[in-house]
């Protein structure tokens, strides 16, 4: 059956590109989350072991998001480590860093993650892909809520 929302198939196409980006990001910053939750030490454990904890679960149920918009698309969503180290920007941690630089990372990484999302927004508004734009809005929100909520425990 064909898909016909209104979004022309080559527009659908280049959305869907840049939303697997956003999801390879946003799936990386995911483990990275959930490694520094697991592996995080020091003076401020317990409140940076919750913190990890809310954001990682955040992250979970945003790639589930985009992943399904994806698809709604009319494409196949990305889903290996493979392809997802072909298109991510974030670099995972290669070792368990000390508090404040899991903390900077992860900032750091978050404003990453915006700045792949804010790059998709001229392919939904040329194709008014509303629904798109919704999600993406959601999530430059909620990354740049987290690195601020982590750059605040540096300072």
């Amino acid at each position: 059956m064909s898909l016909n929302t209104g979004i022309p198939a080559e527009d659908r196409k280049t959305i869907s590109e840049g939303l697997s980006k956003v999801l390879a990001d946003s799936y990386t910053l995911y483990l990275k989350t959930h490694n520094f939750h697991w592996n995080v030490s020091g003076p401020q454990f317990s409140a940076l072991h919750n913190l990890f904890e809310e954001q990682y679960k955040e992250l979970a149920a945003a790639v589930d998001e985009i992943a399904e918009r994806i698809r709604a698309l009319g494409h196949t969503a990305p889903g290996s480590y493979k392809a997802f180290s072909q298109l991510k920007s974030i670099e995972e941690a290669e070792d368990v860093p000390d508090s404040k630089t899991m903390l900077r990372q992860l900032a750091e990484d978050n404003e990453t993650v915006a700045r792949t999302a804010r790059s998709v927004f001229p392919a939904t508004e040329s194709a008014t892909d509303e629904a798109t734009a919704d999600l993406l809005t959601q999530r430059l929100a909620a990354h740049e809520k987290a690195a601020w909520m982590l750059r605040s425990h540096l300072e």
